[in-house]
C-alpha cells in the first residue's frame, strides 16, 4: 500500500540530493582556475544529464534487479515493469518509480565527487566516457552487492 506521507518525504529527499550536483559544480568552480570554472561546471551539470540516461536505460536494472549475488540482469531496462506499485522487497510504503529516482541521484552525486579529483587534469570527451563507464563498471555491481536483493553483501546481515 502507497503511503502518500513516505512517497512525499522520499520525493523530497530525492530533490535535496539532486540539489547537491549543482552546489558541487558551484564549490568546484570556486577550487579552479579562473580559465576551467565552466569546463567544471559543465562537467557536473553534464554527470546529471548522461548518468540520468544511464540509469534510466539500464543502470538501475543492473544494480536493483534481482537476479544474482553480484549483479542484475536487464529485466528492468529502460525501466520495463518499474510502475507506481510498491516493490515490497525495496520500498514497501512507495511507488517503484519514486524508489528508483531516489537511488538514481545517488547514482548521479557519486561520479560527481569524483571530478574533484581531476579537475582541470582530464578532456571532456575522456571525463563522459569514464563517467559511463565506472557508473556501469564499479557503481552498479556495488551497488547490486550492498542494496539490491540478493546482494552478497546484503546477504551477510
Amino acid at each position: 500500500m502507497v503511503s502518500a506521507g513516505d512517497t512525499a518525504w522520499v520525493l523530497t529527499c530525492t530533490g535535496l540530493v539532486m540539489l547537491m550536483t549543482p552546489g558541487l559544480a558551484f564549490f568546484y568552480g570556486g577550487m579552479v582556475r579562473r580559465k576551467n570554472i565552466l569546463g567544471i561546471l559543465m562537467q557536473c551539470f553534464v554527470v546529471l544529464c548522461v548518468l540520468t540516461l544511464q540509469w534510466v536505460l539500464f543502470g538501475y536494472s543492473l544494480s536493483f534487479s534481482p537476479w544474482s549475488k553480484f549483479i542484475g540482469n536487464l529485466s528492468w531496462v529502460g525501466l520495463q515493469g518499474v510502475g507506481s506499485a510498491p516493490y515490497p522487497d525495496y520500498a514497501p510504503t512507495i511507488p517503484h518509480e519514486a524508489f528508483m529516482i531516489f537511488q538514481a541521484m545517488f547514482a548521479i552525486i557519486t561520479p560527481a565527487l569524483i571530478i574533484g579529483a581531476f579537475a582541470e587534469r582530464m578532456k571532456f570527451s575522456a571525463f563522459l566516457i569514464f563517467t559511463v563507464l565506472w557508473a556501469t563498471f564499479v557503481y552498479d555491481p556495488v551497488c547490486h552487492w550492498v542494496w539490491g536483493a540478493g546482494g552478497w553483501l546484503k546477504g551477510l546481515e
